[in-house]
């Protein structure tokens, strides 16, 4: 037991034989164990390098080692969930000596990614896409009369998302020959284990029971009252012991629960189901931070850490999923400056519900979940559910906020279309993540939120540019009787003093923060300062535009009028976003200055610090004024057509 990260490279001499799923297979079963130990050890020192999630990855190791032993990667496909949980197969893929350079610029990502290597079969990011993912796989082998294996990894938090559900029922009616395993870390799914759930998950997954029992069905289908019979019994005696009907229901040959530390055990199981036809579920249970004695205290805390200096590690909640309060020289991040509001409000307004597809402390709900848990609902990864419970709740009178990530809603989006915006009910989102994420990379970024918003009827869309506006629009948007949402981004803002009195804002009403000349910049959310800084250097005019839907039409056909160029600034992709309605209202109005749209490009952004990303797509201070430079030395296209002139 582990209790402190290493700060130097541990001694693994087991695992310097290791660099690819074939010099494993060349060990001995019996070098397994201490190589699972080995590399614990290495994976803390790597994290401790660079930061990044660990506690489910200790939690794998085993399951690791066993999958890619007895399976032959990566000609059998292997498909991980989510990606949390990966670190340890990146060890095993032939990236073990690029490990310090996770989640870093131009390093390896955070979550398995097709282009990275031959062994990470699906890219990953977003919960419970894995076994569809790999039903399609095994589909597509037998279309092609191929036999290599497929084998799926999720989580038990990822099978409550409803496309897992989906995805089990249809495999169990189309019956493919696939292996699921189901890592229950002891934190959803009920605990059915003990000697006798271990012994009977040896048998059941023995080829001898297999084949007595296949062979048996052939027998006992001729007599109805003995197969109903044997059948029962079988069904019965599972759920006496493992918590598998539901699975057999559906369709799936259930094993489980087994130790999923105990490698000789899960060998053996594994070794046994990987041959066997149809689809097959193995239910191990896992302890989240396996070997390490802080995360093994404190799952929560311990998810994911910062990079370790050269002092007593001390526990730091995950940026994805926990918030601490701030300290008082420290500026609170985005999430908490909702929660607060959150909390806040509820004291006013006992009609207000809290909502939340599994991102409690993520989306910075803990302190409501605690003072107000009988209107405080997690409704697990399911942001589809999510979404029309809040329809729901608004059809009865109730005020439901709906707290979600940008890319996550993406998840959700006919229900925001057909349950929200079409029945114009009273659902209020408080949208997180919105823009670039930095060392999340591009599953996590909220790239698209204004465009696939921007055009839907009813809705009412805040761009907050600092954590005051972020207060205050959030209360504007919730008193306004129809669908509304605020977005933010990760992190924390420029440090605006927050107003404890929430006030309405004139809704569609944009301010003016710079008067200069020229060139006028409309900004739309948090990359207010980077505005200002280029601002500055150009002598241009500054507004805050505030609000995506409505926009404040006055003051942009005013300043068409009285400058000779309008910049829209937005961290959304340019594609179809705010910029984009900009441009719809001088076309329609017929007045067209120069125009320049700065936004997110028709391209995946990396992951890297988001003060790099945007450096990189040019969204800081120098790379606004360049694009300002630029288009005002290009010549100007030819002017535009009146309606007169087109006969109209």
């Amino acid at each position: 037991m582990l209790h402190e990260i290493p700060l130097t490279r541990p001694d693994t001499p087991l695992l310097d034989t290791v660099s690819l799923p074939a010099d494993l297979r060349r060990l001995d079963r019996e070098q397994l164990e201490p190589l699972a130990e080995e590399m614990r050890a290495f994976l803390l020192w790597t994290v401790g390098q660079t930061g990044g999630h660990f506690g489910a990855g200790l939690g794998v190791v085993e399951l690791t080692i066993a999958l890619h032993y007895i399976y032959d990667t990566p000609a059998d496909r292997l498909v991980w969930d989510v990606g949390h949980q990966t670190y340890p197969h990146k060890i095993l893929t032939g990236r073990k000596d690029r490990m310090h350079t996770m989640r870093q610029a131009d390093g390896l990502s955070g979550f398995p990614k097709r282009s990275e290597s031959e062994y990470d079969t699906f890219g990953v990011g977003h919960s419970s896409t894995s076994i569809s993912a790999a039903m399609g796989m095994a589909l597509g082998l037998a279309n092609a009369g191929d036999e290599r294996k497929v084998c799926a990894v999720i989580g038990d938090g990822a099978m409550t998302g409803g496309m897992a559900i989906e995805a089990l029922a249809h495999a169990g009616h189309v019956r493919p020959n696939m292996l699921v395993v189901l890592n229950d870390n002891q934190m959803s799914i009920g605990h059915n284990s003990g000697g006798l759930a271990a012994y009977f998950a040896k048998m059941w997954s023995s080829k001898t029971y297999i084949s007595l029992r296949e062979g048996g069905k052939s027998v006992l289908k001729r007599m109805p009252p003995a197969w109903d019979l044997a059948k029962r019994t079988e069904e019965h005696m599972k759920g006496m012991v493992a918590p598998g009907t539901l699975f057999e229901e559906l369709g799936w040959h259930y094993i489980g629960p087994i130790d999923g530390h105990d490698l000789p055990q899960l060998l053996q199981t594994i070794e046994n189901m990987r041959t066997l036809d149809g689809p097959q579920l193995l239910h191990i249970q896992t302890r989240k931070g396996r070997g390490f004695e802080p995360a093994e205290s404190d799952q929560v805390g311990y998810h994911a850490i910062n990079k370790v200096d050269p002092e007593p590690l001390k526990p730091t909640v995950a940026e994805e999923e926990a918030v601490e309060p701030p300290a008082n020289n420290k500026k609170p991040k985005y999430q908490q400056v909702f929660g607060d509001w959150l909390c806040d409000m509820a004291l006013l307004d006992e009609r207000l519900i809290g909502i939340t597809p599994a991102m409690c402390e993520g989306s910075g709900m803990v302190e409501f979940a605690q003072r107000f848990p009988e209107r405080y609902h997690d409704v697990a990864i399911a942001e589809q559910h999510a979404v029309t419970l809040g329809a729901g709740i608004a059809c009865e009178g109730g005020k439901p906020v709906v707290a979600i990530y940008s890319t996550f809603l993406q998840r959700g989006y006919d229900q925001l279309v057909h349950d929200v915006a079409l029945q114009n009910l009273d659902v209020t989102f408080g949208i997180d993540r919105a823009g670039l994420v930095g060392e999340d990379g591009a599953t996590h970024a909220g790239s698209f939120d204004l465009t696939y918003m921007r055009c839907l009827p009813n809705m009412l869309i805040a761009a907050p540019s600092d954590e005051n506006e972020c207060r205050q629009l959030l209360y504007t948007c919730y008193q306004h009787e129809g669908p509304a949402a605020v977005r933010y981004p990760r992190g924390t803002g420029p440090g605006a003093e927050i107003k404890k009195e929430m006030k309405r804002l004139p809704i569609g009403e944009a301010a003016e923060k710079r008067a200069g000349q020229g060139v006028a910049f409309l900004n739309f959310g948090v990359l207010l300062p980077a505005v200002m800084s280029a601002a500055e250097t150009l002598n241009a005019t500054v507004v805050d535009m505030r609000w995506v839907k409505p926009l404040d039409e006055a003051k942009i056909l005013e300043l068409a009028e009285s400058h000779d160029m309008l910049v829209t600034v937005e961290d959304n992709a340019v594609a179809g976003g705010v910029g984009s309605a900009v441009n719809e209202l001088l076309v329609r109005e017929n007045r067209l200055p120069r125009l320049l749209n700065l936004g997110l490009p028709d391209s995946f952004v990396d992951h890297g610090k988001r003060e790099l990303q945007l450096e990189w797509i040019g969204l800081d201070a120098a790379g606004i004024v360049n694009a300002v430079n630029a288009r005002m030395a290009s010549p100007r296209s030819s002017q535009p057509i009146r309606p007169a002139e087109a006969g109209l």
